[in-house]
């Protein structure tokens, strides 16, 4: 990107300081006013040596969701090589997003990089393994419902619109008219184990090649409700159970491709990702039926979640 199109950072914090931008950038660069609506402030300790240097301070400031607060700061005019020093810059608490500023422009920001942890209302979208089958308890969402609530009952709130069966597609053409009344901030996408499967009449089938249709869909309508969006991978799969499975053929191999897909995407377009593969792998124990966990199972992957 050239300097006749910079990119565009929202900052509230060390950044807007001119001997910062003088030692990051060499230059101070232009900046206007600007505000972030449904946010707010919290401090974060420093401990990189180099980024206390350059702000002269040990605590910054970091966004957190907050309904009816707004965060007065600048945006900063930046090339290519600026950002990437701004980058740098930003210790690892910190991952760059896209967020809407109060003007309706879009703009990056550095928010906090455990995208649960500044989260106020999340809705969930997904499959029957967000939805909570086989598990009486609800699943890892009810787990992640009670205790995000718990924590501040009069601000926090989870929706779960899981619903079983749905694949990614269906998900991005059902979810945009649920949003307006819920105010989320968070959605977490729970693109599940459907986006691999094939008919067992049709194993050669390849429907993993739009997924970044629906998944670009989805963060342009995330992005409209100024919310973070939040892929989780596909979980691991026990083969030996789910060869033929009310016709449908469900294989590592398949589930894989899927993951590294998500993740690729998510990569690229500067969203989160979380590996939900890990906490279940090789664990055929703490699934049902090769697919859906038991209730162990999602208390496994609602603490890799949350952790």
């Amino acid at each position: 990107m050239s300097d006749s199109c910079p990119h565009i950072l929202f900052s509230f914090g060390t950044l807007m300081d001119p001997k910062v931008q003088t030692a990051l950038f060499g230059q101070v660069v232009p900046s206007r006013p600007a505000s972030l609506a449904g946010y707010a402030t919290r401090s974060l300790k420093i401990t990189d040596p180099e980024v206390i240097a350059a702000s002269g301070l040990d605590v910054h400031l970091i966004l957190e969701r907050r309904i009816g607060s707004i965060v007065e700061g600048v945006v900063l005019e930046l090339t290519d090589e600026q950002l990437a020093a701004a980058d740098d810059y930003e210790v690892d608490d910190y991952a760059r997003r896209r967020v809407l500023l109060a003007s309706g422009e879009s703009a990056w920001a550095y928010l906090d990089a455990k995208p649960l942890q500044p989260a106020a209302r999340i809705v969930i979208v997904g499959d029957s393994i967000a939805y909570g089958r086989c598990d009486p308890q609800g699943g890892w969402a009810a787990r992640l419902a009670a205790s995000h609530i718990a924590e501040n009952e009069a601000a926090h709130r989870v929706f779960n619109l899981a619903i079983p069966g749905t694949t990614l597609a269906a998900v991005s053409e059902q979810t945009p008219p649920l949003l307006a009344p819920r105010l989320p901030d968070t959605i977490l996408l729970a693109a599940g184990i459907n986006d691999s499967a094939v008919p067992v009449a049709a194993p050669d089938s390849d429907e993993l090649a739009d997924i970044a249709h629906g998944l670009d869909a989805l963060a342009a309508t995330a992005h409209a409700h100024n919310a973070r969006l939040v892929v989780l991978g596909p979980i691991w799969l026990d083969e030996e159970r789910t060869g033929d499975y009310d016709g449908l053929c469900f294989t590592q191999a398949r589930a894989l491709t899927l993951r590294e897909s998500l993740r690729a995407w998510c990569t690229a377009n500067h969203i989160d990702f979380v590996d939900m593969w890990e906490p279940l792998r090789d664990r055929a124990d703490l699934l049902v039926d090769g697919i859906h966990p038991t209730s162990e199972g999602h208390q496994a992957l609602y603490e890799y979640l949350v952790g």
